[in-house]
């Protein structure tokens, strides 16, 4: 059976534009493309698909996907080589909690962290953050908040803690916004979501593409959704919503632009 765009964009879970995307990098060819210019997939493409998505959840770049997937055609292998890859990153994912627990605790005062277990989980979120802006933004965005970071250098733990509980002020005000039923993309959201601009500002030069892209990285980045999470489980769909919001109404960013997110950094 075959199916369209639309469809296998719903049934798995992605935009139409990230399939789009897929097929103009030749990851994933659509099964066969209509004279109307309609694309259709079948089995072997849903089946292709899925596993493109576990590499993703995985964190395995578009590039290195690709050639995995060319070179092996043994579903059985593929689907062992995967079973390990989870095994793996499910230890990854337990050394990162672990590491975003000690990072929040200390952020909130918590003295039973100490400053070089605080420090080693700060310097591991960064690392694994600074490798998320260069996955999705490329080298130039991933440069531009190691400079940023290097601008508090001389930061104490204290500094850090009075930083930590200006943000978490911010996303308390915010979930109680969106207790009270606010919409994310209100007149009263954006206001709050200004304040988080000016914050991400302050660490990394976002252009308006990139800030909307933000919506994105705060929903699969496992430590930014942790902390935000941290503070109201349903927060983290909220100001993503929110932030693309800003960046259209308040930055100017198109959404119907056909640059890249990478080429505007």
């Amino acid at each position: 059976m075959e199916r369209t765009v639309s469809e296998v964009a719903r049934l798995a879970g992605v935009s139409v534009r990230t399939l789009r995307h897929y097929d103009s990098i030749g990851l994933l060819p659509p099964g066969r493309v209509a004279p109307n210019g309609y694309r259709y997939y079948g089995r072997p493409e849903l089946l292709r698909l899925q596993r493109i998505l576990l590499l993703r959840e995985l964190g395995v770049p578009l590039p290195a996907i690709a050639r995995i997937l060319d070179e092996q055609d043994d579903e059985v292998s593929a689907l062992q080589d995967h079973r390990a890859q989870l095994l793996q990153e499910r230890r990854r994912l337990d050394d990162i909690l672990g590491a975003v627990d000690r990072t929040i605790a200390g952020l909130s005062g918590d003295e039973t962290v100490t400053d070089d277990e605080f420090f080693a989980g700060l310097s591991q979120a960064r690392s694994r953050l600074r490798d998320d802006l260069a996955d999705r933004f490329g080298v130039a965005a991933a440069e531009g908040f190691e400079k940023a970071v290097r601008a508090t250098d001389g930061w104490t733990r204290e500094d850090y803690e009075r930083m930590g509980d200006e943000g978490r002020r911010l996303l308390l005000r915010m979930a109680a916004a969106r207790d009270r039923g606010v919409r994310p993309d209100s007149a009263e959201a954006l206001e709050l979501t200004e304040q988080h601009y000016d914050g991400v500002l302050q660490l990394w030069p976002a252009t308006p593409a990139t800030y909307y892209a933000l919506g994105d990285l705060i929903l699969d980045n496992a430590d930014q959704r942790s902390i935000i999470a941290s503070v109201d489980e349903e927060l983290p769909e909220w100001l993503a919503v929110a932030i693309r919001a800003y960046a259209v109404q308040r930055l100017g960013f198109a959404q119907n632009d056909k640059k890249t997110v990478r080429r505007s950094v």
